[in-house]
């Protein structure tokens, strides 16, 4: 049970919780019509209640519920509902961030002022399923705003989406997005030749990148190394991955266990094989 405090919409209000006291903000369809203030309301199935007292990556989310439009809260909260089905449970305090995000996105397409993201493509490998996810926000801006969302907004709404179902900041998701686009960079430089990010190859590549940082950041290490085999078989990918990881290493402030090489080499080398096969 709730009591209302202010009213954003017919269908989103600031409430105060009847058993502990505290603010949330609480959404559903028609849940604020012909309510006024102190009205006491009982949340139905459906319901989406958010605790104005989290903290996150944009501020305090009862200051950023005060500046961002109850229509953007929507969308942002629509999204979530969408991830949350795909994923099962989520974490919705990226709701304000989002919400936050949305609202400037719409101000800026209006402005002509659209953004552009180089990560694009590789955020739709590295978060396949977050960015079919975020994919849903071009139909309902355009139904609630009339405004055409292009990829590149749909890649951050994407790193968004990936912060709800992770333990990691819409930042930090940026700059593994970034470490790996550099990891990439790299291996064309060295070998001379553009990759076809459309490969099997590619996309494996671009993952094991991904979860080498993880491992990294987390302190795990990988049991069985396979760093003898590759430096004899394959010597050029074995050369390649130890120079990337030192690279890596100077530009994410990070040290990969040894036996981290052996694995990126045989990735490398599969790259490789389907450049040459072609």
């Amino acid at each position: 049970m709730f009591r209302i405090k202010k009213v954003l919409n017919h269908n989103s209000i600031i409430a105060i919780g009847t058993k502990d006291n505290k603010e949330y903000l609480v959404m559903s369809k028609g849940i604020a019509f012909g309510k006024k203030v102190t009205e006491r309301v009982q949340t139905g199935e459906g319901a989406s209640v958010y605790f104005l007292q989290e903290n996150t990556e944009r501020g305090l989310a009862e200051n950023i519920v005060k500046t961002v439009a109850p229509e953007c809260l929507e969308l942002a909260n629509e999204v979530l509902n969408r991830a949350e089905k795909e994923f099962g449970k989520i974490d919705r305090s990226i709701l304000f961030p989002m919400a936050d995000h949305i609202e400037f996105a719409v101000k800026r397409i209006r402005n002509h002022e659209q953004i552009s993201n180089p990560l694009t493509d590789d955020i739709r490998v590295l978060f396949y399923k977050e960015y079919k996810v975020a994919q849903c926000m071009e139909q309902l801006l355009l139904d609630k705003f009339q405004v055409q969302i292009d990829e590149h907004e749909i890649g951050y709404i994407a790193l968004h989406v990936h912060s709800a179902i992770v333990d990691e900041k819409v930042s930090q998701a940026m700059q593994l997005a970034q470490a790996v686009r550099e990891c990439i960079t790299l291996v064309e430089m060295y070998t001379g030749k553009k990759i076809d990010v459309t490969t099997l190859s590619y996309n494996r590549l671009m993952n094991h990148v991904r979860y080498m940082i993880a491992r990294c950041l987390n302190g795990e290490k990988l049991k069985v190394s396979m760093n003898d085999y590759m430096i004899i078989k394959f010597p050029d990918a074995y050369q390649m991955a130890d120079k990337l990881c030192k690279e890596m290493e100077q530009s994410l402030k990070l040290h990969f266990d040894e036996v981290e090489i052996g694995y990126l080499a045989m990735h490398i080398e599969r790259v490789l094989n389907d450049e040459m096969s072609e």
